[in-house]
């Protein structure tokens, strides 16, 4: 029975979509479009890495979790000189190669709607 469950363990963190790689994110934020990049690190079901703006500079993420297609983490961002934590949800396309994210602010306010692509 312990096998059975170590088996059915591995499968399911076998079925984490790999997002490993460069992503290019765009949204409209109201004056435009604006710009994120993100490098994702997968193992298992962890996922790392860090990400780049003009607005806010590289960030580290943090938290960052794979279950299926479904994908989490946040950043400490610096804006203006104060910190900031965001966090992102999102889901993978069924062909991996695109990412709908939604980022929120831990201090509440408007959630802002991404799409990342796989960078070629």
């Amino acid at each position: 029975m312990k096998r059975i469950l170590c088996l059915l363990a591995a499968a399911l963190v076998a079925y984490a979509a790999d997002i490993s790689g460069n992503w290019k994110a765009t949204a409209d934020f109201g004056n435009g479009p604006i710009e994120r990049t993100f490098v994702f690190k997968v193992d298992g079901n962890k996922l790392t890495g860090e990400t780049t703006s003009a607005m806010l500079g590289k960030s580290i993420i943090n938290d960052g979790k794979v279950d299926g297609d479904n994908v989490t983490f946040s950043i400490t961002a610096k804006f203006q000189d104060n910190e900031m934590k965001l966090t992102y949800k999102g889901k993978v396309n069924s062909k991996g190669d695109e990412i709908k994210l939604t980022s929120e602010s831990a201090q509440g306010g408007q959630s802002i709607e991404w799409t990342a692509k796989r960078a070629q």
